[in-house]
């Protein structure tokens, strides 16, 4: 038994919103994928495939453990004059200077010279802060940072964010064991750069509201009084 007309008209007009709501959901989510899709290249676009020395020295070198040769490497440039001294952070708390310099026995001399240890650092922001504190104690203004390539771009916003005034030389290590091209066929390493990314968003995020709030604020204030976005 059909509906009487009046019946259809109210159907038609609630189905109306319905239907317009679904299409405005659907094209939000369309654009938020194709906006997550440009951003995850974009994202890639920042790693590099190779490692690359350098393009200039700087005052400090500051490596961020967890990954594979990090901190070999980030003693080299130590070695090379890179850098007056080297801050290791994220150094478990377990571990003593001895376990290092078991690990580093050709660089002893330097191990006690001109290395420093970091054991209170957990994550890339507790590293960033406890690193501004480190360069801010020696009155460095620029940075050699090393960690690996597919961390370096928050590695980069974190720092960036509470030492705007210290230059940044990124020092990306590659790890054989991440394979970039092509990531999508490596399981593993889709994943974890799936997992970076959604890391890295927030950071930039965070270091968008900090500048912000720097242009914002008057221009005598220093880093450690714009608040915590």
């Amino acid at each position: 038994m059909s509906q009487p007309p009046d019946d259809r008209m109210k159907t038609a007009l609630i189905a109306a919103p319905l239907n317009h709501l679904r299409a405005a959901l659907v094209a939000l989510l369309a654009i938020a994928f194709l906006a997550g899709a440009i951003g995850f290249i974009g994202f890639l676009s920042k790693m590099r495939g190779s490692e690359t020395k350098p393009y200039r020295t700087a005052d400090g070198i500051v490596v961020l453990t967890g990954g594979s040769s990090r901190v070999s490497d980030a003693m080299e440039l130590l070695a090379d004059g890179y850098g007056k001294r080297l801050l290791i952070s994220g150094v478990h708390p377990t571990n003593a200077a001895s376990d290092i310099s078991r690990s580093l026995p050709d660089n002893q001399s330097l191990l006690r010279c001109c290395v420093d240890l970091d054991r209170s650092a957990v994550n890339t922001r507790s590293n960033a802060a406890e690193t501004r504190r480190w360069a801010h104690e020696r009155g460095f203004t620029s940075l050699i940072v090393v960690t690996s390539n597919y961390h370096m771009p928050r590695a980069l916003a974190e720092l960036g964010r509470v030492m705007p005034g210290v230059t940044l030389i990124p020092y990306a290590v590659v790890d054989n064991n991440v394979h970039l091209e092509p990531w999508w066929a490596y399981p593993g390493t889709t994943k974890l750069l799936l997992s970076e990314y959604l890391k890295y968003l927030p950071a930039l995020g965070r270091l968008g509201a900090t500048n912000l709030l720097r242009a914002l604020l008057p221009s005598g204030t220093g880093s450690m009084d714009v608040p915590e976005p």
